[in-house]
């Protein structure tokens, strides 16, 4: 049996944040194993990892939901890298994922920092019969979008819709007919729905449903984030800092922060946080 390693991710507390599942060793196991596990743990994803080299720093990595295989999972990728670095492998990693290569690197905790940089990243406008969609299965109308942030599907290894809320509260309200969603998501190849409420410049709060995952709700979603970076940079609205703070999880009481940094001439994105073992 594989040991499966519990993590919260973009958190400091294993209350808070994006839980993932990690298997250090995933060589001997097929496709089924893997979403077996994957099930059994019940996070929205698990990430199986296999060496691809003898440096300690090349890696094969997958992931699955409960229900199927994905392309890319940012808090999945955060939490394996953290393991790792707990197991003594700091400093740079480059994980071969069904995406691309996605390097990450490790700073020393307790907790441990790693940041993330996805592959390039892509964005273009949603289309009205998108767009409607969408705010059908959410239950939401064209009123509750802010008319400054325009409806993208946005790519940073998977795509995302991504819906800026005109209020704090039609962000809090997520009451969502989830079959709905799910045909809709799959009809137009999104993994997740990216909805946010823009505080200011440098922070937006985010909320996640990821239906074809058989999850409700994502509390933190690095490779949404990544997504949201490249949204930002196909608008041409980088902050000056060049990062900005996502704020998730908080109206499931797992709240999360995940830093996105983001350069005008750059498409790859860099995503960074901290994750923390859960005990048991």
């Amino acid at each position: 049996m594989s040991t499966v390693l519990r993590y919260a991710s973009f958190a400091s507390d294993p209350s808070g944040g994006n839980p993932a599942g990690v298997v250090l060793d995933a060589r001997g196991l097929d496709d089924d194993s893997m979403l077996r596990i994957a099930a059994d743990v019940g996070y929205s994803e698990t990430a199986f990892l296999s060496p691809t080299g003898t440096d300690g720093q090349h890696y094969g990595l997958r992931f699955f939901s409960p229900l199927a295989e994905v392309a890319f999972c940012g808090h999945a990728t955060l939490a394996t890298a953290v393991a790792l670095a707990e197991h003594g492998r700091t400093g740079r990693l480059v994980f071969d994922t069904p995406a691309g290569e996605v390097p990450v690197t490790t700073e020393d905790g307790p907790p441990v920092t790693a940041t993330l940089t996805s592959v390039p990243t892509r964005s273009r406008p949603a289309s009205e019969a998108e767009v409607a969609a969408a705010l059908a299965a959410l239950r939401w109308s064209p009123e509750d979008l802010d008319p400054g942030w325009p409806p993208h599907v946005s790519f940073a290894g998977n795509d995302h819709l991504v819906l800026g809320a005109r209020t704090r509260g039609r962000l809090a309200r997520l009451d969502y007919d989830f079959e709905a969603l799910t045909e809709v998501s799959r009809e137009h190849g999104w993994t997740t729905t990216q909805l946010f409420w823009s505080e200011d410049e440098g922070t937006v709060h985010s909320r996640n449903p990821f239906p074809l995952g058989g999850v409700v709700e994502d509390p933190a979603t690095g490779a949404a984030a990544a997504a949201f970076g490249g949204y930002l940079r196909a608008l041409g609205r980088v902050p000056r800092r060049r990062e900005i703070r996502i704020v998730q999880g908080e109206d499931m009481g797992r709240r999360g922060e995940l830093l996105v940094g983001v350069e005008p001439d750059d498409p790859r994105v860099r995503v960074s946080g901290r994750a923390v073992r859960i005990p048991g």
